[in-house]
């Protein structure tokens, strides 16, 4: 009875660790200063337009509002998982999101 328990217990546990594993999102993707130049660069051929709010701060972590549009990563910028990942221009900068969550994961000034 106890040899039960014991694999019981370890396997709610487990579970535990899964779901709480599943529920967290981290990206290891370096962005450089010349993904955000390009990015830059391409919302400018693209006509893309500048979400601007001056209270508003981009910051990593913080979702962008609903009024914020996301646009896919240019084509030629190739980064791991890039399906997961969109950009914005907030207040004239460059934001990396979570296309899921739309909290920013990475910026530049």
């Amino acid at each position: 009875m106890k040899r039960i328990s014991i694999l019981s217990a370890a396997i709610l546990l487990a579970g535990v660790g899964l779901a709480s594993a599943e529920t967290t999102t981290s990206t290891s993707t370096t962005w450089t200063n010349d993904q955000g130049t390009a990015i830059r660069e391409y919302s400018s051929t693209q006509h893309y337009s500048s979400y601007s709010d001056p209270g508003f701060n981009a910051n990593v972590g913080v979702a962008l509002p609903s009024g914020a549009t996301l646009y896919p990563l240019p084509e030629t910028m190739h980064v791991p998982k890039s399906e997961t990942y969109s950009y914005s221009i907030v207040n004239n900068r460059p934001v990396v999101v979570e296309r899921s969550t739309r909290k920013v994961i990475h910026s530049w000034d």
